[in-house]
This record gives structure tokens, C-alpha cells and sequence, in this order.
């Protein structure tokens, strides 16, 4: 068996187990929110995975690790901190209200199941990066791919603090978040977390079968701008939050722009 195949392999295992004692521990706790907090935990644990069975240029390898454990345990901590002692998300508590059946085997499939194999496929890029030993040396791909993680990285993770010290602020308390990097765009977290991904599979491009990673990138993309990311969280905003339909006509949704501008060519406000 190739070392691409046993990475893939055990990939799928761990993340296969991982996610049913997660979903075991969200049946006991009653909060199926605790599948997000592991989402980044696990890029970690597969990272690991193949860097410890991993043939590949050691310093490619090391290098994906590191980058890999920078963005889950910072994903992971930053859920975990965000949401202890809060009621379910709005998402899954709507899920339980609506079912009609036994609520625990259905998230076991259209939640744990569904994120189990967006996991495998997302980690694409970090199980093909750390299979290849060729080329043996750092090339321009490794760079390029980590300069996009970081760009990635920052959008993601300052984004989260901008709004954490929002939140933080009484004064602020049902007014919408248009400051800093959200002027630009209202999911500069997801545009960031998108643009990490887009890295790795460049980093992931070292190896020859590299490109077969591009899967990675383009579901996290399409699933952030069309599916459980911006569209669910949107449809909940303008519901719940005065003023956000004024702030999305105004600001780009995903990919970060100047804001609109009314017809007397200044910045629209709400």
C-alpha cells in the first residue's frame, strides 16, 4: 500500500471514531453544538496522523503540522470559550424542535455523519502534503501557500477578536458590527477560513497527485458562501438583528470590498 493510501485510510478511521464519541458525548450532554468545537480539533488530530505515518519531506511535513495546529486549536479554543455554559446553537436547537422521530440517530446522520466526510475531504490538502517525498527540498508552492494560511489566519482570527470586544461592550448591545475588518466584509471569519484552506492546497501541489486536494478547498468555499456558513447565519442576522439588512446591502458578503457608497458618494451608514 502506498503511503498516500495509508494516510487516507487511517484519516478516514480517525475521523470516523472521533466523530462517534463526539456524537456520544453530545447525546449525553444534550448539545449537538460541541461537533463544532471539535471541527478544528480535528484537522489537528489528522495533521498528527500523517505526520507521524507520513513519508514526506520532513520540513514540508513539520510545516503543515505547525500550520495545521495553529488554525484548529485556535478555531477549537475559540468555540469552546465562546459558546460553555450558552444554550444549544440556534441551528441544532431548531433541528431538535423540529423532529419527529428519534432526534440522537438523526444527527448522528445529517449532522456527524455529513461533517465526518466534509472533514476527510476538507483535510485533503494536509494528508497529500505530508505523503510525497519529492521534491526533498522547500519551493516556491510551500511559500506561496503558507503566505495564503496566514493571510487566511489573520482575517479569521482578528476578525473573531473584533467582534468578541463588540459583543464585550454593553454600549454596542443590538447595533450591528460594521467596524474594523467587517466594514469590509460581514464574514471576514469565514473568508478567512476559506483562504487558509485555498494554502494548504497550494502546499498540498508539492506532491504529483497534489491537485486531486483541490476538492479541499472548493467544498469549504462553497459550503461557507452557499450553504451552512453565510446563508443560514444571514437569513438568523436579518430576523434578529435592526439594522443588518442596511449593513449587508452596503458590505460585500464574503470576499472584502469598499463599502457601498450612496448617490452624494459618501459611505452609507445605517
Amino acid at each position: 500500500m502506498s503511503d498516500q493510501a495509508r494516510i487516507m485510510l487511517a484519516s478516514a478511521f480517525l475521523i470516523v471514531a472521533a466523530m462517534n464519541l463526539v456524537w456520544l458525548a453530545s447525546v449525553r450532554m444534550r448539545n449537538v453544538g460541541i461537533v463544532d468545537v471539535f471541527w478544528g480539533i480535528g484537522f489537528v488530530l489528522v495533521a498528527l496522523t500523517g505526520f507521524v505515518i507520513g513519508d514526506g519531506y520532513v520540513a514540508r511535513r513539520l510545516l503543515v503540522l505547525g500550520l495545521a495546529c495553529a488554525w484548529g486549536l485556535r478555531l477549537g479554543i475559540h468555540l469552546g470559550v465562546r459558546n460553555i455554559g450558552k444554550p444549544e446553537d440556534f441551528r441544532y436547537a431548531r433541528m431538535r424542535e423540529l423532529s419527529k422521530g428519534n432526534f440522537a440517530m438523526e444527527t448522528l446522520v445529517r449532522v456527524f455523519a455529513v461533517q465526518a466526510l466534509a472533514m476527510w475531504t476538507v483535510s485533503l490538502p494536509l494528508q497529500f502534503a505530508q505523503s510525497s517525498g519529492t521534491p526533498g527540498r522547500m519551493t516556491w508552492l510551500d511559500g506561496l501557500g503558507a503566505g495564503l494560511w496566514l493571510l487566511g489566519f489573520a482575517f479569521e482570527s482578528i476578525g473573531d477578536a473584533q467582534l468578541r470586544r463588540f459583543k464585550a461592550d454593553p454600549s454596542n448591545a443590538g447595533t450591528v458590527m460594521d467596524r474594523g475588518l467587517w466594514r469590509y466584509t460581514r464574514h471576514p471569519n469565514y473568508f478567512g477560513d476559506a483562504v487558509v484552506w485555498w494554502g494548504f492546497f497550494v502546499i498540498a501541489l508539492n506532491s504529483p497527485d497534489g491537485w486531486w486536494a483541490i476538492a479541499s478547498p472548493l467544498l469549504m468555499t462553497f459550503v461557507l458562501a452557499k450553504i451552512s456558513g453565510v446563508p443560514i447565519l444571514e437569513h438568523h442576522l436579518m430576523r434578529s438583528k435592526p439594522g443588518y439588512a442596511d449593513y449587508a446591502r452596503r458590505t460585500s458578503a464574503l470576499f472584502p470590498l469598499p463599502p457601498k457608497r450612496g448617490a452624494d458618494g459618501a459611505v452609507e451608514r445605517p
